[in-house]
């Protein structure tokens, strides 16, 4: 008699498979309207802390300011930049909540820099900014920012040593506020999501960010202050067809921080007020001008760019 074998039936393969599509193209289903990779594409959201009780008695010096400031007239001139942008469109998101002891915690560029995947959180290098960083995070949580990066272990680097110039074009930044793993983790990201060409920017003794010395104001135009930027970058941004602008006045480039402004949109910006030269060269170069008085932040040592962390561009 011969044994009949039971048939057992086969284990089934796989029934779940991958969705292959980035975290870009699943932004807008699954995240929301973010995004940036342009300092000039239509400005739609960003990030802001609207000065609170950190500003209201502290020491300026230990918090590297030039002098006391108005808390009243310090928060005024942070809302009419606040008006200016929803004026044209741009959705406000305050960081509501801080530390009392971080006055310089409004200059939001610093803690964020935001890419087409997301955002990457900075690590601040001064003391006095150490810790800022964890409530725009908990606000980028709160608000369904994807944050792709963390900077962490001994790294430093904040989010005004980034700057867009197209999808494929980064300039970034190392100097006292970036140290080289800051810089090598936060290249090794932008690499990694299809940016071909990274420019260093090395920043000079004496200078913080790349929004005081360059910045873009239209996907042809850009401003510098000229005796700061290496030739190897302005040489790239030329070859690209970008026109590059001298500031003309070393105290509008340093003490008025001319070049600290935000394009609106390509060809609009709005800048701090009290820097006629340049402005009129900007102006004469085919870019309209919003300017707006700027001087009680400006004792901060920052000024718009500083205040603005973009969400979504575009």
């Amino acid at each position: 008699m011969i044994d009949e074998k039971k048939d057992i039936d086969a284990l089934p393969g796989e029934r779940w498979y991958a969705k292959e599509t980035t975290i870009e193209e699943d932004m807008a289903e699954l995240w929301g309207q973010w995004g940036v990779s342009s300092e000039v594409d239509p400005l739609r959201a960003v990030l802001m802390r609207r000065p609170g009780k950190e500003i209201d008695d502290f020491d300026w010096q230990a918090a590297r300011f030039k002098g006391p400031i108005s808390p009243e007239r310090f928060r005024a001139q942070h809302d009419a930049l606040t008006e200016i942008y929803r004026k044209y469109g741009v959705v406000v998101h305050y960081i509501e909540e801080q530390r009392e002891d971080r006055p310089n915690a409004l200059f939001c560029r610093d803690l964020v820099f935001m890419t087409p995947e997301g955002a990457i959180v900075t690590r601040p290098a001064m003391e006095a900014r150490r810790g800022e960083e964890r409530y725009a995070a908990k606000k980028l949580a709160d608000l369904g920012v994807p944050i792709i990066r963390t900077v962490c272990g001994s790294a430093t680097f904040e989010g005004a040593m980034g700057l867009w110039i197209d999808r494929h074009t980064v300039v970034l930044a190392s100097g006292v506020r970036t140290n080289r793993e800051g810089y090598e983790m936060v290249e090794s990201e932008l690499r990694r999501m299809g940016v071909t060409e990274v420019l260093h920017m090395q920043i000079p003794y004496g200078h913080a960010h790349i929004d005081g010395l360059l910045n873009m104001a239209s996907h042809d135009v850009a401003m510098i202050h000229a005796s700061q930027v290496p030739y190897d970058v302005c040489d790239a941004l030329k070859k690209k067809g970008i026109k590059l602008l001298e500031c003309p006045s070393q105290i509008e480039a340093k003490e008025g921080l001319a070049i600290n402004y935000v394009a609106i949109e390509p060809g609009l910006i709005v800048m701090p007020a009290g820097n006629p030269r340049s402005q009129d060269l900007l102006e004469h170069n085919g870019i309209k001008v919003i300017p707006l008085d700027f001087d009680e932040i400006l004792k901060g040592y920052g000024a718009v760019h500083c205040c603005t962390a973009f969400l979504k561009r575009g």
